[in-house]
């Protein structure tokens, strides 16, 4: 009886495995080109508001 539903189990956790890889591999790919961006930007002077707001020599 057990046996026979196998398949429908293994098979769901194998999507949601692949599910998750992807999601996963879709962030680290994010972070890379937002990475990028932001560096592109700071290359064109452009400046983050918060560096603004920070002191230059904190204490």
């Amino acid at each position: 009886m057990q046996n026979d539903y196998f398949g429908f189990i293994a098979s769901a956790y194998g999507i949601s495995a692949l599910l998750l890889a992807g999601l996963a591999l879709w962030i680290v790919l994010d972070a890379r080109a937002q990475r990028r961006a932001l560096a592109a930007l700071e290359e064109k002077g452009v400046r983050r508001r918060s560096s603004a707001a920070r002191p230059e020599n904190p204490s």
